[in-house]
């Protein structure tokens, strides 16, 4: 996966937690930012999946660790943390990007529905944020905290009531981190891609349901982004040219947010 327009080793000496990395969009994060030099930690669930990504990734001459772990339970982060840190010296950047999702409507919503979704989008990015800080704080480069959103978290999701709310909640979480733990120097923002091919989001809400083409048809690029679109995002955001960038939400959509404004 090319750097694009960063040089080589931007992030050599840092290392990172990307949870959610064994596919998708933090694999493809993840993938990026050992290719600039940081030394990364893979978490999720499903530790195969996590070993064949790292694989992946150690093939390119990349350090890099699985961590098998469950965002919605605390202590079960706090050790992916600590692991991390005994294993890489420290901690630089947290990627919160682990996610939950399916379609519903609300009046067909169970409270174990919601509840789920709640836990690993809204409270997995808090227990994120909770493990890494002391370590972020102390980091030589600069601590970087970013969360993966969704601007339908702010435009209304018919069918997806859970993960807008708990993606809401992520995005104010991380203006507040942003301005709590500014003078700690850690910077902290959101992604918020749009449809990106090949992910169990666009699988889910829209392969399966019959709204490929026509969202498709309502990003004014005329295609999906590609989940090195949201790497290179990251990428940007963990690099140093980014060392005045913080409480932001990064969009990266194909201008599909201006696209259905310009409908109404």
């Amino acid at each position: 996966m090319a750097l694009g327009p960063f040089a080589p080793d931007c992030l050599k000496g840092r290392s990172a937690i990307v949870t959610g990395g064994g596919s998708g969009i933090g694999f493809a994060i993840a993938q990026t930012l050992s290719e600039a030099g940081a030394k990364v930690a893979l978490v999720s669930r499903n530790l195969d999946r996590l070993q064949s990504a790292a694989q992946v990734i150690r093939s390119g001459g990349a350090e890099v660790r699985t961590v098998a772990a469950d965002v919605r339970e605390p202590e079960a982060v706090q050790a992916a943390v600590q692991a991390t840190v005994a294993a890489f010296g420290g901690l630089d950047i947290m990627i919160a990007n682990a996610a939950g999702n399916f379609v519903v409507p609300f009046e067909d919503m169970s409270f174990n529905a919601w509840r789920t979704v709640i836990d690993i989008d809204l409270h997995g990015t808090f227990h994120c944020a909770k493990a890494a800080y002391p370590h972020l704080k102390t980091s030589a480069h600069g601590g970087r905290f970013i969360a993966i959103s969704t601007l339908r978290a702010l435009e209304g999701w018919p069918g997806c009531a859970n993960a807008a709310a708990a993606k809401a909640g992520v995005m104010s979480l991380i203006r507040t981190l942003a301005l709590e733990w500014g003078p700690d120097g850690i910077l902290c923002n959101t992604i918020a891609p749009g449809p990106i091919e090949g992910t169990e989001g666009v699988k889910r809400l829209y392969d399966e349901t019959g709204q490929t083409k026509a969202q498709s048809a309502s990003v004014p690029l005329g295609r999906f982004g590609r989940a090195e679109d949201v790497a290179q995002a990251a990428l940007y955001l963990c690099s140093d040219a980014a060392g005045f960038v913080t409480g932001t939400d990064l969009v990266v959509d194909g201008g599909r947010q201006r696209g259905q404004r310009g409908k109404a």
